[in-house]
Parts: C-alpha cells; structure tokens; sequence
C-alpha cells in the first residue's frame, strides 16, 4: 500500500480540500481507513487511495492498470464519474453516475459508502446549502446501491441522511 499511498499523494501535490483547506490526500487516507477499519481487501484500500485520481489529477485509469494491475484499476474506474458537462445539468449527470454504482460490485460500493461518509463531515459543517442537495443525492444513492444493505457502512450512512440538519 505504501507505493500507492506515495502515488496517490504525488497525484494529487498541491491540491486542498474545498472547506478545510487541508491537503487533498487527507481525504484518500480517510477514505482508505474507513475501508480497512471495515475489514476491506488491500485491493479496496488501495482503490480508496486512488478513487480521486482520475478525476481530479492528470493520471488516468490506463496509468493506474500499469502501475498497479487490473484489480485495483477496474475498482477505481467503478468509482469514477463518467458523465460530463455534456451530459446535462447536476441532476441528470448525477443520475447516471448513480445506475452506474448501482451496477457497481460490491467491493466498489462499499468504498463509495467510505467516500460519502467522510464527504459528509465538511459538507455538512461548512456549506450548509450544499449540504442539502448533497444529501438528497447520497440518499437516492444508497437507494441504489443494494448489493450493501445490510453493512455497517450502509448502516452509517444512513444515518447520516436520517439525522443531517439541513
């Protein structure tokens, strides 16, 4: 993991987060702690590691598969959006993102499920605004991703939907 956790950090050099201001990789890390906390795979770790990258840096998934094969590339390319700008306002993209994690197996799901959770914190603390449309997309989303229902992930989750002061 720690090649990966450098690769992750290096991808994302100089980036902070939107609210906080703190380096990018915090959020990675988080993500990735949440996972093996939840006794995820190395696998899983590492996709959580990287579940930013090809989005938000220069890197792409075909990097990604060279430099740490199929398994992991193929997690992070589940993770990544794939709608565009083009694709049509806020809405209509985050819809297709959705039916794609809802297809999504489940491995990828639950790093989705990490991804939220440690989201949710800054958003719901610095941008209450935002904080409602994000939590009505994290609920449509966890409607849709059945294939972790019952985990104490899905379980935190909800939760945080259920008691978000928005």
């Amino acid at each position: 993991l720690l090649e990966v956790f450098d690769f992750a950090r290096i991808a994302h050099h100089g980036q902070k987060r939107k609210y906080t201001g703190d380096d990018y990789i915090v959020h990675p890390i988080s993500v990735a702690r949440i996972i093996e906390m939840n006794e995820g795979t190395l696998e899983m770790q590492a996709a959580a590691l990287l579940h930013d990258v090809v989005e938000d840096t220069v890197y792409t998934l075909a990097d990604i598969n060279a430099l740490f094969g199929h398994d992991i590339a193929t997690l992070v390319q589940w993770l990544t959006d794939t709608s565009t700008p083009e694709d049509g306002n806020r809405a209509t993209r985050k819809t297709i993102d959705r039916k794609r994690l809802a297809d999504a197996p489940v491995e990828a799901q639950l790093i989705k499920l990490a991804d939220m959770i440690d989201n949710s914190d800054s958003i719901l603390e610095y941008d209450k605004s935002f904080a409602k449309v994000f939590i009505a997309e994290m609920k449509l989303l966890l409607d849709a991703m059945d294939k972790v229902v019952n985990t104490s992930l899905m379980k935190e989750a909800r939760s945080i939907v259920k008691n978000a002061k928005t």
